[in-house]
């Protein structure tokens, strides 16, 4: 068994023909443009490999259901520009959607089967060498593809591993691409209409833009490459039934019911951590929940915008508060959270942007003593199957992981289940995966 990718191939797949809105300029949203220092978003999906199964003919089905996919997300195939103005000590960054390569699409081997990378305790290494991109930050999209797509040949199985720019789009942007693609595929490449065609009419506030431009005049003014510290990653599972059960218990325990299954698994991670980490008493922590703001908006933006329109929104307190209250008191902390983010405090954070851009970093925006709920298990990632019938498993590749990171999937199985995807420093970890409240509420997952 050899842990080492092989690049067998790559190609260029552009839009089999070019929208006409596709030629012209797209500008960014405050959202977009404060994401050139974070990196790409990686998810793909794990497959079992079918008896008889032609690399050859997959990978030309893949390209052509891409090609009419980039049909309707030009974007992606396009690149990014800056326009300097040194006077004013300021840039502007576009999306020229005609320019550039298109989207890649990479075929590679690796001789490992699927159960070498589902049995371990914690997610391989490896696995992050099954994306494109690695360490990419989203201003690459000068010269590095916006989309790249990396099919890689296990010896009983396929992963196909999608690095996206996250500039050009959010969790739900992304993962509405991945379902269309999946959608076209399923057709054999007959039809080019989808069920869910994606908006690209930028969305900003009354009065603004579309042209934002950032207060620096250099990439090293604000692009920084954050690497991780060492870090332990793995997947833990949880049942329809045992959410439910966490779900009631944080309910009762405040007299309510309000609280959401996933606000209380939230508020679980949050304590439990909180709690290996050992941290002082008045040492200040929060949990941050990412957020999709289109249905918080009045009017309501539709599901099918594509772009950034996210953030975040979090519950702040002491590891004292935190830990020395119950789950129902941390749940509801980040239940008002949840509540008061309506469309006053989405247009508040959006003015605030457009007076003052700035680009995150994630070194400093995400600190060791808090935990960030990213991704969302409402997600239809499963639902992708490319002849290859219903995924594995999801997994991510380096992108954007930090000491309290956990993305959320769906399960496996469905009917309510989650996964998450929790980021620790190894000691913190080892306390962490033998919380007795915390495996009091985990299950065992098939994978």
């Amino acid at each position: 068994m050899s842990t080492a990718i092989r690049h067998v191939s790559e190609s260029f797949i552009k839009p089999k023909y070019q929208a006409e809105e596709s030629k012209d300029t797209m500008y960014l949203s405050p959202y977009a443009l404060a994401m050139f220092s974070a990196h790409y978003i990686q998810k793909g999906l794990l497959y079992t490999r079918p008896p008889l199964f032609d690399v050859e003919l997959f990978l030309e089905s893949l390209k052509h259901s891409l090609s009419m996919a980039l049909v309707h997300f030009y974007p992606l195939a396009g690149q990014l520009v800056t326009k300097n103005d040194e006077d004013q000590h300021s840039c502007l960054i576009f999306l020229d959607c005609s320019k550039g390569d298109g989207a890649r699409l990479i075929h590679a081997t690796l001789d490992m089967t699927v159960n070498d990378i589902l049995s371990p305790t914690d997610v391989p290494l490896v696995v992050q060498s099954l994306f494109d991109h690695d360490r990419a930050v989203n201003h690459d999209g000068h010269v590095r593809p916006l989309l790249s797509i990396q099919v890689t040949e296990l010896v009983d199985g396929i992963f196909i591993g999608c690095s996206m720019n996250h500039a050009t789009g959010d969790g739900t942007s992304y993962w509405n691409f991945f379902n269309a693609w999946s959608e076209i595929h399923r057709a054999n490449g007959k039809s080019i209409s989808i069920s869910r065609p994606p908006i690209h009419q930028r969305w900003f506030p009354n009065g603004h833009g579309p042209i934002i431009k950032l207060p620096y005049a250099h990439p090293d003014e604000f692009v920084n490459r954050f690497e991780a510290p060492e870090l332990r990653e793995r997947i833990f599972h949880f049942s329809s039934d045992s959410l439910a059960k966490l779900k009631a218990k944080a309910n009762t325990e405040c007299s309510t019911t309000t609280i959401s299954s996933f606000q209380s698994l939230s508020a679980l991670v949050w304590r439990c951590i909180t709690r290996a980490r050992c941290l002082p008493h008045d040492q200040e922590t929060s949990c941050r929940l990412a957020i999709n703001n289109r249905h918080r908006m009045n009017p309501p933006v539709s599901e099918n915008y594509f772009g950034n329109l996210g953030q975040t929104v979090r519950g702040v307190t002491t590891a004292g508060e935190l830990l020395e209250h119950d789950l129902g008191w941390a749940a509801m902390t980040l239940n008002r959270a949840v509540v008061e983010h309506n469309d006053d405090a989405v247009r508040g954070a959006v003015n605030a942007l457009m007076k003052s851009p700035f680009v995150y970093q994630i070194g400093a925006f995400f600190d060791p003593k808090s935990v960030r709920m990213g991704s969302s298990p409402r997600f239809d990632m499963y639902g992708n199957e490319f002849g290859l019938g219903k995924p594995l498993a999801v997994r991510s590749g380096y992108a954007n992981k930090f000491d309290g990171k956990v993305t959320s999937y769906p399960g496996h199985e469905g009917g309510g289940s989650v996964e998450l995807e929790i980021c620790l420093p190894p000691s913190s970890m080892s306390a962490f995966e033998s919380d007795e409240e915390f495996l009091a509420f985990v299950s065992v997952s098939s994978h």
